[in-house]
């Protein structure tokens, strides 16, 4: 079956997509943890930011940008948002193929945990 997110961004598993463009995908979060939860994910499979080299900059710049617009879109900018990337598991990461989750819709603590 291979990467979840592989398998969404191939139409293989039907999805909630609330955005996507040549260089990232988004849909909603199937668990969410605040009223808006989206998960940005980049078409290139790379499966984490220690995956990462000089030449992704442009593809994580890109899945940032639509991070950015998912929360406009959202109607998130007026009153804040999170956005959040796990790396590994001990940090939560479940699914291994970088994504940057869009929360909003609440108001969130520091520090997380």
């Amino acid at each position: 079956m291979g990467c979840l997110f592989c398998n969404i961004l191939e139409k293989k598993i039907p999805a909630s997509i609330v955005y996507e463009d040549e260089h990232a995908v988004a849909f909603r979060d199937v668990r969410p943890i605040a009223p808006t939860h989206v998960l940005v994910v980049p078409r290139k499979h790379i499966a984490g930011i220690r995956d990462l080299s000089a030449a992704d900059a442009t593809t994580i710049g890109q899945v940032f940008l639509a991070a950015r617009q998912v929360a406009k879109q959202e109607g998130l900018e007026e009153h804040g948002y999170r956005l959040v990337v796990n790396d590994g598991d001990a940090a939560g990461q479940t699914v291994h193929h970088i994504h940057v989750h869009v929360l909003g819709g609440r108001d969130f603590t520091w520090p997380p945990g």
